[in-house]
């Protein structure tokens, strides 16, 4: 029984810590975590947004979107539970009104396209 025990505890606690790091979120149907959903809500309503920062321009330097006109991206953070400043997380639209939408969690070295329309409400 010992043998059994000891190894399912320890993936316990590594399932738990992990969770932890991850902040807890639940995730949407498309693996964006609760904050997001917040954050797709605010670029609908057009803000007020908690940085000043979002809504400002994203250059797309890393050249990993579709190529457009500079000013075709608008960056918005995505809150990280328990950091200390703006995090990694970051929605990034195309066009006005949007009609293009990204989902980063490192810093814009990847990015998912998501439909905010297939999102469930916050």
């Amino acid at each position: 029984m010992r043998r059994v025990l000891i190894p399912l505890l320890v993936i316990l606690i590594g399932a738990a810590t992990l969770w932890q790091q991850q902040g807890g979120n639940r995730q949407s149907g498309a693996g964006l975590p609760d904050e997001a959903l917040d954050t797709i809500d605010l670029i609908q309503r057009g803000g007020p947004f908690p940085y000043r920062q979002d809504g400002t321009t994203f250059g797309n330097r890393e050249r990993l979107l579709p190529d457009e006109a500079r000013g075709y991206y608008r960056e918005y953070t995505v809150k990280t539970p328990g950091s200390p400043d703006r995090g990694a997380r970051r929605i990034v639209t195309g066009g006005s009104p949007p009609q293009a939408w990204y989902y980063t969690d490192d810093h814009y070295r990847s990015f998912s396209p998501f439909d905010p329309a297939e999102e469930p409400p916050p």
